[in-house]
């Protein structure tokens, strides 16, 4: 495991080498759980209760890994939190933590268990990872001190963690989430962590959830590590119309040309369901559930090394043709309204095809349109958004977006709908973004993906494909301009210090050894 940041061009070195040895494809495995819950308590539980609970989830996820590993699969993604759930304080998670070492320390816990204490939960899950690496995702404490000015007052830091076992049950990767949304009941790492490993199958980078939506750890992983394939357990609550599951992580897999395995949780009452595994150039396998409690087991043959497979997408100019070609008429009656807590400037698509402009500050979207046929009791917008999201005002959104307002009332535009009518036979979708960071995404009408159904032009077009489209919800290019981010100075700041000498040589040693192991 490595857990820091190198140049992209050791990186590039040591991806060479490894392809000596290397799998031209592997068989990913990612397996949506629905999570037995703790009872509500405002007092902790007994550890033995504590995991008496975990053993129960434990068993669901040893006949996933289990039919995982019988069909071939080299690896397999859990959902966040797949262990207890998501409803804490700090109080009443601590009998559900355990200290999981830095995996440095070469321990096989299914043959070790009592090395680093009481660890019956590391145990179980090192003897699962047998012919299959697996992800696992739960709750590490590291003991802290007086002298430590942040330590918290029960003595503990309290993490949000990932744990990864090899085929032997050795613990190869443990990451610390960095971003939490609305978990009292863990820390936040000092800094971001930068966790990779190298198998066979390539090298892998893993983070959790609301990662997904920064710079760090997401980012400097697929481009500064050079990974090949994102391990991503999440807890995602799915909220229309930009933000379900499967939609933002399949645009997120095309934008950063990625493989992408995603394991959500199933819990259909807070709206968490969507999984998948996605490849640089389109979904191959997803599941998106509302109507069952049943968990699900996806499974796909995806690209090793997909930097090199023929069919890794070109790199994108995302403003190119927005910023070359004149505005297309702005019609008078622009207005405002709101996708979550964002205001839009909307434009009205009336007419059956069209060519329409809609701006918000420096960033104009344009569309060029023509619906199969126009339904009378739908209505469509252009929309733009520019600025920091939400009420949390931390991440800076360019936002260029075509969706079904939820009826003809103007007013209802941005709201959520799950249903459509209306097909296209062509649209182009463009931007003046300025960002490179642009992720392009298509929604169908009760929230289907449409693979193989749009591309994106290396000038930053998202134009369909393939004939006439299915019955669109939104087609949207989803930026994020990391660099306005609320904290993103002080994030890069604090971790820009690392010693890129030793990551390197650390990695040519590595690469090396395995050039020498073929």
């Amino acid at each position: 495991m490595i857990s820091s940041s190198f140049p992209t061009s050791v990186a590039v070195f040591a991806l060479l080498a490894l392809n000596v040895s290397a799998l031209d494809t592997f068989l990913a495995a990612v397996y949506e759980h629905a999570v037995i819950l703790p009872k509500k308590t405002e007092t902790p539980v007994s550890q033995e209760d504590a995991l008496l609970l975990m053993n129960k989830n434990t068993d669901i996820l040893e006949k996933a890994v289990t039919e995982a590993a019988e069909k071939g699969a080299q690896i397999i993604v859990t959902p966040e939190d797949a262990l207890y759930g998501w409803k804490f304080t700090r109080e009443t998670i601590f009998p559900y933590l355990e200290s999981i070492p830095d995996p440095q320390v070469n321990w096989i816990p299914c043959q070790d268990t009592h090395r680093f204490g009481h660890t019956p939960v590391q145990t179980r899950l090192s003897c699962l990872a047998k012919k299959i690496y697996v992800l696992v995702n739960t709750g590490d404490k590291k003991p802290c001190n007086s002298h430590d000015s942040t330590c918290p007052s029960n003595g503990y830091y309290q993490y949000n963690t990932n744990m990864v076992y090899n085929t032997e049950g050795k613990l190869v990767a443990r990451y610390h989430k960095y971003h939490l949304y609305s978990e009292p009941q863990f820390d936040v790492p000092k800094k971001p962590e930068f966790v990779t490993f190298n198998n066979s199958s390539g090298r892998f980078g893993i983070f959790t959830c609301f990662d997904i939506l920064f710079y760090d750890p997401a980012v400097t992983l697929v481009e500064g590590f050079q990974v090949d394939t994102i391990l991503l357990p999440t807890a995602w609550m799915n909220v229309l119309p930009l933000l379900t599951a499967i939609e933002f992580h399949s645009a997120w897999a095309m934008g950063m040309r990625v493989n992408l395995l995603v394991a959500n949780t199933h819990y259909v009452s807070l709206n968490m369901t969507g999984s998948g595994i996605y490849a640089p150039h389109s979904p191959k396998v997803y599941h998106y559930d509302m109507e069952t409690a049943s968990g699900k087991l996806l499974l796909s043959e995806v690209d090793s090394h997909p930097r090199i497979s023929p069919a890794y997408p070109a790199a994108i100019n995302w403003s190119a043709y927005a910023r070359t070609i004149k505005r297309f008429p702005i019609q008078k009656n622009t207005f405002g309204g709101f996708i979550s807590h964002d205001e839009f400037n909307f434009t009205e698509l009336y007419e059956s095809a069209g060519n329409l402009t809609v701006c918000q500050k420096e960033l104009c979207c344009h569309l060029s349109y023509k619906m199969l046929e126009k339904e009378e009791n739908e209505v469509y917008v252009l929309g733009a958004f520019t600025g920091l999201h939400g009420r949390r005002r931390l991440e800076y959104w360019q936002v260029c977006t075509m969706l079904k307002c939820k009826t003809a009332n103007l007013t209802t535009c941005g709201r959520p709908v799950e249903t459509a009518s209306t097909r296209f036979e062509m649209f182009s979708l463009s931007g003046t973004f300025e960002t490179e960071y642009v992720f392009p995404k298509l929604l169908l009408s009760k929230i289907r993906l449409s693979p193989g159904k749009f591309e994106v032009l290396k000038d930053g077009r998202l134009v369909n494909k393939n004939g006439t489209s299915g019955p669109i919800l939104t087609v949207s290019l989803f930026g994020r301009w990391y660099t306005k981010d609320l904290l993103y100075n002080s994030v890069r700041s604090s971790s820009s210090a690392r010693s890129y000498l030793l990551i390197s040589i650390l990695l040519m040693i590595t690469a090396l050894q395995n050039i020498v192991m073929a």
